[in-house]
């Protein structure tokens, strides 16, 4: 399957909240929870996307004309490409019927795998969501990341005890989900971390723990502080709170801040092979992308993920040789240009 053939597919699979649009950028699911969008006006969404186009980059063809090293070393690992699946759960609730959770990861697990990427696994009320998920990835030799919601301490410390099981490479933390609707109800309360917590927490995981959702200098030295090995640059998909900036303006001062202490990776709109050229000139060491990935797999199941990781290698690899940058280390700040 090509791309294309993906989107149009997904079209009659998904629904009614997303529409498959052929750009994944906000404006047709704005304010829709359930659904993909965001509570409020949905102008995170909107703007995460908005703020990549606005860069550019710098056309430089004169050097040694040899293919492109897209390969990241991370946490002992080799992968194809420096991208990732973002953690998303609820499908039923939010994309349609055809897929529940399990079989969602089940699908995606090992297609980013076989891509030569690897999938972050998302969490949920019923405890069968994380159960799921930490089957597939156990099943890839822990080719993935799981996601755990910040939940009270008893049940986190429960949820990061059952994930070394699946022996996983880094196991994660959305602490931006915090501002989600269903979490303020639990109880015990769910919600906002100290770093206190944070550090305990990263005790727990047994290997290296990631915190997603820091979108401040300030929320990157805590999430240093705390213990994490690496950060996540992002507001939750712009579905969490109106009126934020977009993870691309940020990015910046926060690599300046804990760049070379920690692993470094962005999320937010970022949906093909020059955004994810742009997030690594701006001195990401990886991104995340998540819609996309629930689009291929509802469009095309395993073929669909392949055919949308394949389109991204094609954009980055035909923007490196642009830009003049033969390997990851070679994508520098100056390829780009900021908006003024």
């Amino acid at each position: 399957m090509t791309y294309p053939e993906v989107l149009s597919a997904a079209r009659g699979r998904m629904g009614p909240y997303c529409k498959a649009c052929p750009v994944c950028s906000g404006q047709g699911c704005r304010s829709t929870i359930p659904g993909p969008g965001a509570k409020g006006l949905g102008t995170g969404f909107i703007r995460n996307y908005q703020k990549w186009q606005e860069i550019c980059v710098n056309l430089d063809t004169i050097g040694e004309n040899y293919p492109p090293d897209t390969h990241l070393d991370l946490f002992g690992r080799r992968f194809d490409l420096p991208v990732f699946a973002a953690p998303i759960g609820a499908m039923k609730l939010h994309y349609g019927d055809l897929y529940d959770d399990a079989a969602y990861n089940d699908i995606l697990v090992p297609a980013c795998c076989r891509a030569g990427i690897a999938a972050f696994t998302g969490d949920g009320v019923d405890p069968a969501v994380m159960a799921s998920a930490l089957r597939a990835i156990g099943s890839e030799g822990g080719c993935g990341v799981p996601t755990v919601k910040p939940w009270n301490m008893e049940l986190i410390r429960e949820k990061m005890a059952s994930a070394q099981a699946a022996a996983p490479f880094a196991i994660a933390m959305d602490i931006d989900a915090a501002g989600l609707p269903f979490l303020k109800n639990c109880d015990p309360p769910a919600g906002s971390k100290t770093v206190e917590e944070l550090q305990r927490i990263s005790q727990w995981a047994e290997r290296p723990f990631l915190l997603k959702g820091i979108m401040t200098v300030r929320g990157a030295e805590k999430a240093l502080s705390a213990g994490a090995a690496g950060i996540v640059v992002s507001n939750h998909g712009g579905r969490v709170l109106d009126q934020c900036p977009a993870t691309a303006e940020v990015l910046p001062e926060i690599v300046e801040a804990v760049g070379g202490k920690l692993k470094i990776f962005v999320d937010g709109g970022i949906r093909t092979g020059m955004d994810i050229f742009k997030a690594l000139a701006l001195g990401a060491d990886a991104v995340l992308i998540g819609r996309p990935f629930v689009t291929a797999v509802y469009g095309g199941g395993a073929e669909g993920v392949l055919a949308y990781v394949e389109t991204l290698r094609a954009g980055l690899t035909d923007t490196m040789t642009m830009c003049g940058a033969h390997s990851l280390a070679d994508i520098t700040p100056d390829m780009v240009r900021l908006p003024k």
